[in-house]
């Protein structure tokens, strides 16, 4: 399999997706003359033309309306948002919208739009660009939410993304778009609500996803050379649809659990997956569950302070060797 970057997996299949169905369109802004803001829809414009890659104004809540009003006329947008801090201004018309009218209409009109936006910190971008919002999207019934790790993923999740009937958050973790893997040539889905085994292990179960997981896996490695403690490491790929039957399999083999993510720790998605956990493992747990977070404070600009503020693999191999010996 060739070897692509995160950046130019999601470009694969944002063109695959465009040749094999004239309804998919681009809308944001800055993703036609100049690319993106991270480069990820770069060329398109000259490739597909204006009609089907639309530069837009600085209007979030505007860019989405109109993608809303596109699908419920037939085409099959994808929006980028760019940054995923911004998307709060676009809240309106995701969440009582995109998100309700396929219910409200009795399944009569379908909402077939990604809403794509890179999230997380590690730039120094500070508290306004550099926050993971996952959650918020989590909790609203009728949206998607989707957050590869891996360039493989990133291809094979979009493409199932720009199929699906249904409003889709696609969230792209900024530290990940110069990551490199290999992909799958031509056409390529991966299934939601599939997580994914990321590293083998029986001393204990870390779960967490988007750019976490390598993380994680650095961590466990780390942990496997320094202890001989061998972590599991499950990605869990998608948030809305939750892979429950997946993380209970885990925990129930492993009896630990570690739970991972860049949000912050109050009311996040650690703590859904926590609660789960309690509901479908309970009996299996040799020790009470443990999780990383983001510091509840805004992002600094500082990369002293931000350090400070969002986990990493050293926090994570520290917290998961405690757990490992309780």
């Amino acid at each position: 399999m060739p070897e692509l970057s995160y950046s130019q997996a999601l470009r694969e299949a944002l063109r695959q997706e465009m040749d094999r169905d004239p309804r998919v369109i681009l809308i944001g802004e800055d993703i036609g003359a100049y690319g993106g803001a991270f480069k990820v829809t770069s060329g398109m414009l000259a490739e597909y033309g204006p009609d089907r890659v639309r530069d837009t104004p600085i209007s979030e809540n505007g860019i989405v309306g109109l993608a809303t009003g596109t699908a419920l006329m037939g085409l099959r947008p994808v929006v980028e948002i760019m940054f995923m801090d911004f998307i709060a201004l676009a809240m309106d018309q995701i969440v009582n919208h995109a998100a309700k009218f396929h219910y409200m209409y009795g399944a009569q009109k379908p909402v077939p739009i990604v809403v794509r936006t890179p999230a997380g910190g590690g730039r120094g971008y500070g508290p306004t660009h550099s926050q993971s919002l996952d959650v918020w999207f989590m909790h609203t019934p009728g949206l998607k939410v989707v957050c590869p790790a891996t360039p493989a993923d990133a291809k094979g999740l979009l493409t199932t993304a720009i199929r699906d009937d249904n409003p889709v958050v696609f969230i792209e973790n900024k530290l990940l778009y110069a990551e490199k893997g290999e992909v799958p040539e031509g056409e390529h889905t991966v299934p939601f609500g599939q997580a994914r085994v990321a590293r083998e292990g029986d001393a204990l179960t870390i779960i967490t996803y988007s750019r976490m997981v390598g993380e994680a896996v650095r961590a466990a490695d780390a942990l496997a050379e320094q202890h001989g403690i061998e972590a599991q490491v499950i990605d869990l790929r998608t948030l809305a649809p939750l892979d429950t039957e997946a993380i209970a399999e885990a925990v129930s083999q492993t009896g630990r659990a570690l739970i991972v993510e860049e949000g912050n720790q109050t009311a996040g998605v650690a703590a859904e997956i926590g609660f789960r956990i309690f509901e479908a493992a309970f009996e299996y747990l040799d020790a009470p569950l443990r999780r990383v977070c983001a510091a509840d404070v805004p992002i600094a600009c500082s990369p002293i302070l931000e350090r400070a503020i969002l986990p990493d693999r050293n926090r994570i191999a520290t917290a998961a060797y405690e757990l490992a010996n309780l």
